[in-house]
Order: C-alpha cells, then sequence, then structure tokens
C-alpha cells in the first residue's frame, strides 16, 4: 500500500475489521472505525508522525483525551500493536483537504508518560492538562503541566479505573432546595 492518504475514496471503507490493516500513513498502520480513519503508533513514534501529519496538512487538533483501559488490554489494534493500560487520542482536521484522522498512542501504565503536542498544536495545552489532570497521564515538554479542574490539594486522578469511587459532599442553605 501506498505511504499517502488516498482520499475520499478510503473515507467509504468502513467494512473492513478493525484490526485489518488496510494502508498505511508514513509507516503507522491505518484502520477504520465507524468510517474514520484512524493511524495507530507507539509513545516513541508519536510526536515523529503527528509532525509529518501536520506537515501534510492535518493543521488543527480539534481533540485530545486519555483512556484507560485497565481490564480491557486485549482489544482491537492493528498487527504489531499491544493494548497498554492508558491510551492517548487526538482527532486531527485538514481543512484543505476535507478530512479528519483520529491518531492513537498506547501509553504503558507504569509509566503513563507521553511526548506533549503543545509545540505542533498549542490548542492541545489545556486538552493536555485535562488528561494529566483526571488520569494522570504525564506530557513531557508540557509549558504547565499542572491541575486544570480540580484543586492542587486533590490527591489521585478521579477517572483512573482503579481510583475508589467517592462522594463530593453537597451543601445545602438551610430553606432552599437545589
Amino acid at each position: 500500500m501506498s505511504d499517502q492518504t488516498t482520499g475520499d475514496a478510503a473515507l467509504d471503507q468502513t467494512s473492513a475489521a478493525p484490526t485489518e490493516i488496510l494502508e498505511s500513513l508514513h509507516g503507522a498502520p491505518i484502520t477504520y472505525s465507524r468510517g474514520q480513519r484512524t493511524v495507530h503508533t507507539d509513545v516513541k513514534g508519536y510526536v515523529k508522525l503527528v509532525t509529518e501529519l501536520k506537515s501534510d496538512g492535518y493543521n488543527v487538533c480539534v481533540d485530545l483525551v486519555a483512556v484507560d483501559y485497565l481490564t480491557n488490554t486485549d482489544r482491537d489494534l492493528p498487527a504489531g500493536h499491544t493494548g497498554e493500560r492508558f491510551e492517548v487520542v487526538a482527532n486531527l482536521l485538514s481543512h484543505a483537504n476535507r478530512q479528519r484522522l483520529r491518531v492513537r498512542v498506547q501509553v504503558p501504565g507504569d509509566t503513563a508518560t507521553v511526548a506533549s503536542l503543545f509545540d505542533l498544536y498549542p490548542s492541545t495545552e489545556a486538552m493536555e492538562r485535562e488528561a494529566y489532570d483526571l488520569m494522570g497521564v504525564v506530557f513531557t515538554g508540557h509549558p504547565d503541566l499542572s491541575r486544570i479542574l480540580l484543586p492542587d490539594t486533590w490527591e489521585g486522578h478521579p477517572l483512573r479505573k482503579d481510583e475508589a469511587t467517592g462522594r463530593i459532599p453537597v451543601q445545602f442553605k438551610a430553606g432552599t432546595v437545589r
């Protein structure tokens, strides 16, 4: 298969199995999930791949999230890619080509560290902070990796699947119902 995208025709390949490699992009396998192209990489190749994608015209990162697969490391991934505890998912957009591309990177749970995309996409600043705050994924090279939603005194990362479920007490004022 070619190392280049195949245009709109590739977007119609929705019947392929999730682990079937239909093509590659800059040497990284592409699969399709619900009609959306998804490119897979590892922690070491993450920034290099995204840099190449940006030069291909994917000049906007519209979303970046972390996912905790604590009990599901055996999920649909292309051959040669092993499921790790965490996965960072970035959704890129090319206005010129009118295409979206999902980038999935497997992040080991023992280190939970991946490089920041901030230098390529400054819009990821808050998204990476949120993933750090709620999931504990560390983004090396981030300019201000600090809590964004929780108080600085908060211990742990509440969206991790091994974090105990808790409850924040609701405060009521006398005579009012909320």
